[in-house]
């Protein structure tokens, strides 16, 4: 066991296993003693030539990435509980998500399909609407800061970010991101805006429908030059969401998509295909007609009963309605009748119905806590963003359409539009 290993920061924090390493440090699974719940800690090392005057510079900065995320509340970004300073450095204690980065699930599976990555770019504009209305650009955008843990996609490490009031902390002449995400301004040595975050936006979507960044060239000068001087290959793979990555890469900040127009093209791009398949594929359903046919058979003089049996076409939208098995055969489905008339409607059915839920890109919340057994509760905002602990104690309507139910303590995230 290291000597990392034996440590309990701010006696409560115990060490369990290492996570991962990284330039500026190691990740590590923890417990908090105190709270007994699973925590991550992330352990900033300080290089050993570093000056009392750059010291001061990197703790200011490690301050500035536990803050940031902390002042935003959502499912989106990673939540950060507390900073502390053992052995002359600091220590990053955050939720511990146990889940592959975009960069590794590129790498292990190749390019993404588009649908997949469409839900992907929806949660991280979610994510940069929220930190972008409080004054915090997160300036490092790309696959290795993104955690995909089933449907939540969350964007971590704001160990760049800038916020209005804090100090500048590079030093002229260092770059400071990953070349083949920033923006061209922000290499160029202008400084970062939400439109640049958007930009490197669109280089981890293009990343992810692509299998590489769109001016990666294999080192930082030659990756540098081409962001400057050349245009990005089109994609291959992106399929609808050509439109958007077009958008976000505009090297012209003024004419790069803003977020409103972002978040249109990509719900234009999710929702296409989906009306696509619906006018495309009929459906149908076996109809039994019973029919007693009262005539007298001139042979025999017997009344004959036919049963007619075949298929008929449902009409479109009928299933899009929410319409249950249970419905097509005449008896009503079991779903609260504000279910029909509201995006999302949730019953707790068990003890352990927790739920989280805000307004999608916002800081409002809707509610969170434990639902009691029966209660029921209905939310009318057109955009809503959903974490449910516990899938089998909760029944969930989306727009009267009830969702699948999970095993117990199985979590699920949702993204909920009118």
């Amino acid at each position: 066991m290291s000597q990392s290993e034996r440590l309990v920061l701010a006696t409560r924090y115990r060490l369990v296993s290492e996570i991962g390493q990284g330039a500026n440090g190691t990740v590590w699974r923890g417990h908090d003693d105190l709270l007994d719940r699973a925590v991550a800690v992330k352990e900033l090392r300080l290089p050993a030539d570093l000056g009392e005057d750059d010291r001061v510079v990197f703790y200011r900065r490690t301050l500035r990435e536990a803050r940031a995320p902390a002042q935003l509340r959502t499912p989106s970004i990673v939540e950060v509980y507390d900073v502390v300073i053992e052995q002359g450095r600091p220590w990053i204690v955050m939720e511990l998500i146990e889940a592959p980065n975009l960069e590794q699930l590129i790498e292990r599976d190749g390019p993404l399909p588009p649908e997949r990555v469409a839900h992907i770019g929806r949660q991280l504009l979610d994510a940069l609407a929220v930190a972008h209305r409080s004054g915090i650009i997160h300036r490092d955008l790309k696959p290795s800061n993104v955690l995909l843990d089933g449907d939540r996609v969350v964007l971590t490490d704001f160990g760049l970010a800038f916020s209005p009031g804090a100090a500048h902390l590079t030093k002229s002449g260092h770059f400071v991101g990953s070349p083949a995400y920033v923006a061209p301004e922000v290499a160029a040595g202008e400084r970062a805006t939400p439109q640049s975050d958007l930009w490197s936006l669109g280089a981890t979507l293009y990343a992810a429908l692509e299998g590489r960044p769109p001016f990666d060239r294999g080192n930082v000068m030659a990756t540098l030059s081409a962001l400057a001087n050349e245009e990005p290959a089109p994609p291959q793979n992106a399929g609808p969401l050509a439109p958007v990555l077009t958008g976000l890469l505009q090297k012209n900040p003024l004419r790069r998509l803003s977020h409103a127009r972002a978040v249109d093209r990509l719900e234009r791009a999710m929702s296409a295909p989906r009306a696509a398949r619906r006018q495309a594929t009929p459906r149908y359903r076996l109809a039994v007609v019973v029919g007693l046919i009262a005539a007298t058979v001139a042979s025999c003089g017997v009344g004959t009963g036919a049963l007619i049996v075949g298929m008929m076409k449902e009409s479109p939208g009928r299933a899009a309605a929410g319409e249950s098995p249970a419905s097509a055969t005449g008896r009503p489905a079991a779903m609260p009748p504000a279910a029909a008339a509201n995006p999302l409607v949730v019953r707790a059915i068990g003890d352990t119905c927790k739920i989280f839920v805000t307004e999608a890109g916002s800081l409002n919340f809707e509610f969170r806590g434990t639902m009691a057994r029966g209660e029921e509760r209905v939310f009318d905002k057109p955009r809503l963003s959903v974490v449910i602990y516990d899938t089998a104690a909760c029944e969930v309507w989306i727009k009267g359409v009830k969702q699948p139910q999970g095993q117990p303590g199985t979590r699920r995230d949702l993204l909920v539009n009118r």
